[in-house]
């Protein structure tokens, strides 16, 4: 995991755009949080950023529950801790995949978007294994294949003539679709420990208000890393293309768009 980036420009204008992004997601924190056991009492949320999931998950979790999120990111977890202090919540910052848990500590894992970016996948997910208390359950939301996500291209497709330099997204390298190849996903659960391993195809629908879809376009992904160091005339006739090709997606004062994700469950033991 580039710990780097999310220390810098990408944690930086994550935390910016942090109410939008709230709202994006808003449908796929709700399915995270309906999904902990009514019986767990204290719950990891890794990859957990500025915090959302972490105190819906605490608020479901009540006073006598527990919920801690770790990430890498000292930006994103500034703004979770400006949420407001619980005495129900924690956070940690460090990489999951290097942390050193305690020995079965959570009754439930979580992750909205998290696990995708590490290095070395199944020492990660032992990692959590070893964490998770014997009959714990692990449900993450992962994203499908490129192909599946036009939305989540479209900038790079839009793009691409006018900043060539853009990174090429390469099938199972660690980033947002790291683990779209589903048969490549359950071998790396099964080998890290887990069992009753289910992964099934899960389409939500997202929107946030058309009138951030500037910030989205220049600002987040791999094109907004780009432009922080692309001259104004560049700036601008990215700006111009990209919003050309998210058009389809433009309905009135919203934007709208279909997320293909994988939703993983699996328990330990």
């Amino acid at each position: 995991m580039d710990a780097s980036l999310w220390n810098g420009v990408a944690g930086n204008t994550w935390v910016a755009a942090q109410d939008m992004l709230d709202r994006m997601y808003q449908p796929i924190e709700d399915l995270i949080v309906q999904a902990i056991p009514a019986e767990a009492r204290r719950v990891l949320d890794v990859g957990c950023g500025t915090g959302g999931i972490v105190h819906a998950i605490a608020r479901r979790l009540g006073p006598d529950g527990h919920c801690t999120g770790i990430d890498v990111s000292a930006p994103m977890l500034a703004a979770a801790a400006a949420r407001g202090r619980q005495s129900n919540i924690s956070y940690i910052l460090d990489d999951a995949q290097q942390h050193a848990f305690e020995t079965a500590t959570f009754d439930a894992i979580v992750s909205r978007f998290g696990l995708m970016f590490f290095d070395d996948p199944v020492a990660a997910f032992g990692k959590l294994r070893q964490a998770a208390r014997e009959g714990a359950s692990l449900h993450a939301i992962v994203w499908r294949s490129p192909e599946e996500n036009p939305f989540m291209t479209a900038a790079e497709r839009s793009a691409a003539g006018l900043l060539p330099g853009l990174p090429v997204r390469r099938p199972d390298e660690p980033g947002q679709f790291g683990l779209a190849n589903r048969q490549r996903l359950h071998a790396i659960l099964e080998q890290s420990g887990w069992r009753a391993i289910d992964i099934e195809p899960l389409d939500v629908v997202c929107s946030f208000p058309e009138n951030r879809l500037y910030q989205y376009l220049t600002q987040l992904g791999p094109v907004g890393r780009a432009l922080q160091t692309a001259d104004e005339h560049t700036r601008q006739q990215v700006a111009q293309a990209v919003r050309a090709g998210f058009e389809p997606y433009v309905h009135g004062d919203e934007v709208r768009f279909t997320a293909a994700l994988w939703s993983v469950n699996a328990s330990a033991g």
